[in-house]
């Protein structure tokens, strides 16, 4: 068989996200239309316009054994409990490690790391810093983490491309079986940037909701009074295998991860490109990469951020190149947004609709507005139909990074 016709699946997942600790949980509040959005508490919280974010349901230092965590930045820390997770849901029990590798990014990396280590400096001197800073400041860490943990020696890699960071680190572990490098890899995103610095650098972007009366009800896809996103922290990670490694180990497989497209915006570093073009480019990509056709396609997680600019534009070019028929959920209403983490979390979210053929309500849509013609899944789940059917998981990042994920079910 040649490589380009390798088929990937899905054999396991995690998640650690402002819904809940694990991937169940997290799926569980999904369907029942949760948010999990709060006001912040931090002492810190006068000094921003913006006083609430969609904090982890579970705190990564609750999980994992405390002298572990201390080494840890919290972008890996989030990483490594996903990772565990999607691990062992997996059951891998034996694998050639020339043969497994890692794709795990972030799109700000250990940020939090670095500030507290550079106020540790100035208030104290380096001798004070601790010798883990560098590893855990550094982007690719999370990877390395984990990399380390499951023996990973085909390759471990970090994706950055802001918010597309979790899928194309995704769509990055599927060309790397396909080419045949490799069996198995752990691939998704992670993302904990939570902090004054970032929360005012947004907002001086006007990037973001400033909903501070309403926090549960800020992240508003496609609703007319939507005012910017909702900053949230968390990790998503899928473990990927080639079909034949699956089923000679008799692994159960949840989706396959049909094929990625990729594409580039080149219009401004944080405004999307107002005729979609670029989306469109990336999704009709994954379509050609994938062998299917925009019939095939019966539900599309939305990018969805509930910014002004993007949200009516991603559904006029899921229209034109898919058609008005699939359910389009924005699952960032309930999530808030993950940046390098949402393709990841969200790649999660559209293996479990195909295997459970349900596709999530989205939140918050008060007064829908104009210019929408795709089938959105407002309020509560939808049911999505039997056979054998698609779907495609959309995340854009400043940069103009552009990037679907196609999954079939099986």
């Amino acid at each position: 068989m040649s490589t380009d016709r390798v088929r990937v699946v899905v054999t396991g997942f995690g998640a650690t996200t402002p819904l809940g600790g694990d991937a169940a949980s997290t799926w569980s509040a999904l369907l029942a239309g949760q948010s999990g959005v709060r006001t912040l508490t931090e002492d810190w919280i006068d000094s921003v316009p913006v006083k609430f974010a969609a904090v982890a349901a579970v705190d990564p230092t609750e999980v994992l054994p405390r002298p572990e965590a201390r080494r840890l930045d919290r972008a890996e820390q989030l990483a490594l409990v996903a990772a565990r997770e999607a691990w062992a849901h997996a059951g891998i029990e034996k694998v050639d490690p020339e043969r497994l590798g890692v794709v795990v990014g972030s799109g700000i990396g250990g940020i939090t790391t670095i500030l507290s280590a550079y106020d540790t400096f100035k208030e104290k001197g380096w001798q004070r810093l601790s010798p883990f800073t560098v590893p855990m400041l550094m982007p690719n860490g999370p990877a390395g983490w984990i990399g380390i943990e499951v023996g990973a020696r085909a390759g471990v890699h970090a994706t950055v491309s802001a918010c597309a960071t979790g899928a194309e680190s995704i769509g990055y572990a599927i060309e790397m079986i396909r080419s045949g490098r490799a069996d198995v890899i752990v691939a998704g995103g992670t993302e904990a940037a939570i902090h004054p610095l970032n929360i005012g650098s947004f907002a001086a972007m006007r990037a973001m909701s400033t909903r501070n009366d309403d926090p549960q009800g800020a992240s508003r896809p496609w609703d007319r009074a939507r005012d910017g996103f909702v900053l949230g922290e968390g990790a998503g990670i899928l473990v990927l295998e080639s079909e034949e490694h699956a089923r000679a180990r008799g692994a159960t497989i949840y989706a396959v991860a049909a094929g990625v497209g990729y594409s580039a915006d080149a219009h401004h570093i944080a405004q999307p490109e107002p005729t979609g073009a670029g989306v469109m480019l990336a999704m009709r990509r994954a379509l050609e990469n994938s062998g299917l056709t925009g019939q095939d396609v019966k539900h599309v997680n939305a990018h969805a951020t509930s910014t002004p600019a993007g949200d009516v534009v991603e559904t006029i070019a899921i229209k034109e190149v898919i058609g008005g028929h699939p359910l389009v959920t924005g699952t960032k209403s309930m999530t808030g947004h993950l940046l390098g983490g949402a393709g990841g979390i969200e790649s999660v979210f559209t293996v479990l609709a195909l295997h459970e053929r349900v596709a999530p309500g989205t939140i918050n849509v008060d007064d829908l507005d104009d210019g929408i013609e795709v089938d959105l899944v407002l309020g509560g789940p939808r049911t999505l139909p039997g056979g054998q059917i698609a779907a495609i998981n959309n995340s854009f990042g400043f940069g103009g990074h552009d990037v679907a994920v196609a999954f079939t079910s099986v």
